[in-house]
């Protein structure tokens, strides 16, 4: 079965189409990149499959489900801004963790942590940009889910927090999930991903494999992301 699939979605914001009637699907074992330009789409396209907005149109479903609480218990999010309360310190946003999610498995997030060098008394608040990334990262990769939906995972970090946060992605989801990340940052991203995603003003232009790309194209995703959408 699809871990996510959309069929017609369309979704619209008063008289603005947003999502204009996608067919998607993918399958489990996958890691994709979700591209495109500002406002093409793909935050709108991951709050759907979060339960957070309804479709206009169309089905999106998680593991033949639409959004609801069962697909939530499966589906790991990582929003575009920190949402942790800044007067939280890690131990507390741990625990917090541990009681809402099931599938939150602390031993690894707190060596994820430790890994960092951490105070876990620390307040969130305190945290430098790059930890608060790290950390919120670490707890969503923490949980076992089926599903993980990353929105600008590596936006606004130094380099060197780009190359942890993609470590984590990588060393944190097992072969029966899927990962989505939506991004600009194209050729940071790319040694990790498996498939693409090209959105343009709501709709699919692309959907393929990375190696088929390079194999059949002959570019990098990143050089023809920049082909397709040159201004």
């Amino acid at each position: 079965m699809s871990i996510f699939e959309c069929k017609a979605l369309t979704k619209n914001y008063g008289v603005k189409t947003v999502l204009d009637s996608i067919d998607l699907t993918i399958e489990p074992g996958r890691i994709v990149g979700l591209l495109g330009p500002n406002g093409s789409g793909k935050t709108t396209l991951i709050k759907l499959a979060n339960g957070l907005l309804t479709p206009t149109s169309g089905e999106i479903l998680i593991a033949g489900k639409a959004p609801c609480r069962a697909t939530k218990a499966i589906v790991s999010y990582l929003p575009d801004r920190n949402t942790l309360p800044g007067w939280m310190t890690i131990a507390q946003a741990l625990d917090y963790y541990g009681d809402f999610y099931s599938d939150f498995r602390r031993g690894v997030a707190e060596a994820m942590l430790m890994n960092l060098g951490l105070d876990r008394t620390q307040k969130i608040k305190t945290l430098s940009k790059g930890m608060r990334e790290k950390t919120q990262l670490i707890l969503t990769m923490s949980r076992d889910a089926k599903l993980y939906l990353l929105d600008e995972p590596i936006g606004g970090v130094d380099p060197a927090t780009r190359d942890y946060i993609l470590r984590t992605i990588i060393g944190n989801y097992s072969e029966d999930a899927a990962v989505i990340i939506s991004t600009h940052l194209i050729a940071d991203v790319e040694q990790i991903l498996d498939e693409v995603v090209f959105l343009r003003e709501g709709q699919v232009m692309l959907h393929e494999s990375v190696e088929t790309i390079r194999d059949e194209k002959g570019k990098s995703v990143d050089e023809l992301f920049r082909e397709v959408f040159r201004c």
